[in-house]
C-alpha cells in the first residue's frame, strides 16, 4: 500500500529556511567588514550566493534583514540566559554568572549587538527587540536583587542599562570583555552590599 500524497514528513530544514539563514549569515559577516551604512541589499545577496531579486523574496529591505539578524541574536542570547534561576546559588554568584553570560554574548555576537545599539534610535523594530531584551534581563535581575533584600526594579533596570552600555563601549574599543565583566560584577555586588 502506498502512502497518501502529502503525508510524508520533511527531513531537515526547508530550502527557504536555509536561504534565509544564508542571508542572515551573510549580513552578519558583512558587519565585520563594513559599516551598516555601506552595506547594501546587493552586497548581502552576493554574500548569501543569491540574486538581489531572490533576497527580496525573503526581506523587503536591508533594514528588514538587519532586524531579523538582531532578532536571531536576541533569541540566541535569551535561550542561553538562565539568570535568576539558580535558587541554591548566592546572589553574588548569580550576578557574576549573569555578567559572564553577557560577556560571552558580546564575544559571540558583538558585531550584531553593536549594530542593534547603533540602529536603536532610528529603527523602531530593532529598538523594540533590543530594549525588550534589556528589560527582560532587568526583570530577572529584579528577582535576584529581591533575594538580596533590595526590591527595587528601577535599580535593576539602571544596572542592566549600565552593563549594556559598558559592554557596548568595550566592544567598540576592543577592550578585554572578561575585565569588563569583572568591573560590572564589582559594581553590581557593591550596590548589593551598599543597599543591605
Amino acid at each position: 500500500m502506498t502512502e497518501a500524497r502529502g503525508t510524508k514528513r520533511r527531513q531537515g530544514p526547508r530550502k527557504g529556511d536555509l536561504r534565509e539563514k544564508a542571508i542572515l549569515d551573510a549580513a552578519e559577516d558583512l558587519l565585520g567588514r563594513e559599516s551598516v551604512e555601506l552595506m547594501t541589499v546587493e552586497s548581502i545577496a552576493k554574500g548569501a550566493g543569491i540574486s538581489r531579486a531572490a533576497l527580496y523574496f525573503y526581506f523587503g529591505s536591508k533594514l528588514e534583514v538587519l532586524t531579523a539578524l538582531v532578532g536571531r541574536t536576541v533569541d540566541a542570547m535569551t535561550a542561553q540566559a538562565d539568570v535568576a534561576q539558580a535558587a541554591d546559588a548566592s546572589v553574588e554568584d548569580v550576578v557574576r554568572a549573569s555578567v559572564r553570560h553577557t560577556a560571552n554574548s558580546w564575544r559571540e555576537h558583538g558585531l550584531v549587538m553593536r549594530a542593534a545599539v547603533d540602529l536603536t534610535p532610528t529603527t523602531p523594530a530593532i529598538r523594540a527587540l533590543w530594549t525588550g531584551t534589556v528589560n527582560r534581563y532587568a526583570t530577572a535581575m529584579t528577582e535576584v536583587l529581591t533575594r538580596a533584600g533590595v526590591a527595587d526594579p528601577a535599580l535593576a533596570e539602571a544596572l542592566c542599562w549600565m552593563t549594556e552600555r559598558t559592554f557596548y563601549w568595550a566592544s567598540v574599543n576592543g577592550d578585554d570583555l572578561d575585565r569588563t565583566a569583572e568591573t560590572c560584577a564589582q559594581i553590581w555586588c557593591a550596590t548589593l552590599r551598599g543597599n543591605n
